[in-house]
């Protein structure tokens, strides 16, 4: 947050403005004295947020900022200006790129700022062209096996679909391989960009400790996604499930999901960072995956579900030719219902220091003992599809609440949620314990 008086510039209005805009966001509020921070109000409300639409205007791209909010402060009438985070472009002020650190506005180093064209996508570091690649550096066979995937493309040659996908880039008299080409089909993707491979390890409890077995998978992109898939599956663990009131042995984690979150991490990763990898990470209670790079462009935690940007744009048109993804859905809201649909917790998803990471929960180190209830005596009471999804999350975690239940089933109004737990509780399948918010259900043994 930063403030200004009402007689400040209109340019000075924007060099805060698009400071902020290149770095998280922030609020500027206008009418409070930017030393002493004495709210001092504004004579003219609308004078000011004037300003802010001509101080928007002076940015290169301009911005596209919400409407300035009037705010009352002291009982003084101020104007707060909203710059939000994860901005899709990268914003200049007079050729200067700026950006706000603490209270100044300072201009971005060359580093910092290939580091922000890359990641909001303005700069992609796919389509790069890495010294000294040649073609001779990708994998005929990789190619080969690639364009059987693409039936109707009988006219084009090898090289004209991979200039089309955006892995080879004419320069000079020839074809040079891009990085993308490089990561989905070199014979030693890793020369180029190194740390493009994963890491994966299961670990015995929830934490790290010494008793782990561990997985190094290096290659290229789709190779990687095979074998790392292969290694989650070799090492989650199978536990029951109900499937119709019927006692099921499944995985831990719905496969699928797992699959999708692995891709997810390979697809969309930033590249351009070295020396970091993909960790896939199994615990007794959960899987985490960690991707380098922040999210891309405008996508957020808050809308991952919903919005749709992808930073490697050749990578995901290849992986989704031969399979691995959809081209138009990035698997975010299909983990979820996947999760849903098992009875588990909702994912987690978190942006870190140097990276963005998933959490997919399972059913926990108790789940065995849990087991021990046979689901037959539930037949006959004609028990509903959300219910057998609480019976599931019940026999992973042993207890269940209300707003656990409603997690499991978003879309299902809250009455209707009370509604099936009392029904629950009066078939004698579940015991009420506690009261108002402390309630909680159990099985009844």
């Amino acid at each position: 947050m930063d403030w200004l008086p009402e007689g400040a510039a209109v340019a000075q209005i924007a060099q805060t403005l698009v400071g902020m805009a290149n770095a998280s966001g922030g609020t500027l509020l206008l009418g409070v004295a930017p030393r002493s921070n004495r709210v001092q109000g504004l004579a003219e409300p609308q004078a000011t947020v004037d300003k802010v639409a001509q101080a928007a205007l002076l940015s290169d791209p301009p911005l596209i900022l919400p409407r300035p909010e009037t705010v009352i402060l002291e009982n003084q009438t101020v104007i707060a200006a909203n710059v939000p985070a994860g901005l899709p472009q990268v914003y200049a002020l007079d050729g200067r790129y700026l950006v706000r650190e603490k209270t100044t506005n300072g201009p971005l180093s060359a580093g910092r700022l290939r580091k922000l064209l890359l990641e909001r996508g303005e700069v992609s570091f796919e389509s790069t062209i890495p010294d000294g690649a040649a073609l001779s550096d990708l994998d005929e066979r990789k190619v080969e096996d690639y364009l059987r995937h693409l039936p109707g493309l009988a006219d084009e040659t090898p090289q004209e679909v991979l200039v089309g996908r955006g892995c080879l880039r004419p320069q000079g008299k020839g074809l040079r391989p891009t990085a993308a080409g490089l990561l989905l089909f070199g014979k030693k993707p890793q020369r180029w960009a190194p740390g493009a491979d994963i890491l994966a390890a299961r670990f015995s409890g929830r934490e790290m400790s010494d008793e782990f077995v561990r997985e190094g998978i290096a290659g290229a992109l789709p190779d990687q996604l095979r074998l790392a898939t292969g290694f989650l599956a070799e090492n989650i663990r199978k536990v029951a499930r109900l499937s119709g009131l019927a006692r099921e042995e499944q995985p831990e984690f719905p496969l699928e999901a797992v699959r999708e979150v692995v891709v997810n991490a390979v697809a969309h990763r930033d590249y351009s960072i070295r020396g970091d990898n993909i960790r896939v990470l199994l615990f007794s209670d959960r899987l985490e995956m960690f991707s380098p790079g922040k999210l891309p462009g405008p996508v957020t935690v808050a809308n991952i579900a919903d919005e749709r940007f992808s930073r490697n744009a050749a990578i995901v048109q290849v992986l989704a030719d031969m399979g691995f993804i959809e081209r138009l859905g990035y698997g975010v809201d299909r983990i979820l219902a996947l999760m849903r649909r098992a009875g588990l917790r909702r994912p987690h998803f978190e942006e870190t220091a140097g990276g963005f990471r998933v959490t997919l929960y399972g059913p926990g180190e108790a789940v065995a003992a849990r087991h021990a209830i046979d689901p037959a005596r539930w037949k006959g009471l004609e028990l509903h599809l959300r219910q057998e999804q609480a019976l599931n999350y019940l026999l992973g975690h042993g207890r269940i609440t209300n707003r656990e239940y409603q997690d499991l089933c978003p879309d299902v109004h809250a009455e209707t949620i009370r509604r099936d737990l009392a029904d629950l509780v009066s078939k004698g399948v579940l015991l009420k314990i506690g009261d108002k918010r402390a309630t909680y259900y159990i099985l009844k043994e």
